[in-house]
């Protein structure tokens, strides 16, 4: 089986809320003296003219330091039964997913990242492993080898100023690798958390 297509998307707009972040990363960046203050307004006033998360990215890119966490990558293994990681957690640079025969599904919705790469090794094996991102992640998958049960990308190309980069490794085997966005279900569940907060 060959890779599904990624479905063209119209530009993502920038809400408040994308503005303010990049916002807040410039004034952190001048006050480290990463940026001088002439580059501080110039793209201060990019950023709070920005229609689309398209013409907030650049304005950080250059910006984002590199995080690496110590310790062991997270190992999750769905031999029978199946595993998961979903809800809020600290995601690690590095996790291997090995699905076995009752399947891997990993959350990042809830997640807490920090991190400008994360390393997914994941291992489709009978059961596969399904892989839930936020709007605006990157995935890459250059590197997966397809198997018999292919990879499946249901996200958008869109990248989040100061979001991740997912790397995908391994092998999709039998039971394939999906990687997609949070359905109308799951944002549903996520904004009347955050309202709960």
């Amino acid at each position: 089986m060959t890779a599904e297509p990624s479905r063209p998307a119209k530009p993502l707009r920038a809400s408040d809320a994308d503005r303010e972040a990049v916002v807040e990363q410039l004034r952190e960046a001048a006050a480290e003296g990463r940026i001088d203050l002439d580059e501080l307004d110039t793209r201060l006033g990019l950023a709070l003219s920005a229609k689309t998360c398209a013409e907030l990215a650049p304005l950080t890119e250059d910006l984002i330091p590199v995080v690496v966490a110590p310790g062991e990558p997270l190992v999750l293994k769905g031999g029978m039964h199946g595993a998961s990681r979903t809800g809020r957690w600290k995601v690690p640079p590095q996790i291997r997913a090995h699905a076995g025969a009752g399947g891997v599904r990993i959350d990042f919705s809830r997640a807490e990242c920090r991190l400008r790469e994360i390393e997914l090794d994941v291992y489709g094996e009978m059961a596969g492993v399904k892989i839930v991102v936020p709007q605006g992640w990157t995935v890459q998958a250059d590197d997966l080898s397809l198997g018999l049960g292919g990879f499946r990308n249901r996200t958008t190309d869109e990248r989040i100023p100061g979001t991740p980069v997912l790397r995908l490794t391994g092998s999709c085997g039998m039971g394939g690798v999906t990687v997609r966005h949070p359905n109308f279900l799951e944002r549903r569940k996520l904004r009347k958390t955050e309202t709960d907060r």
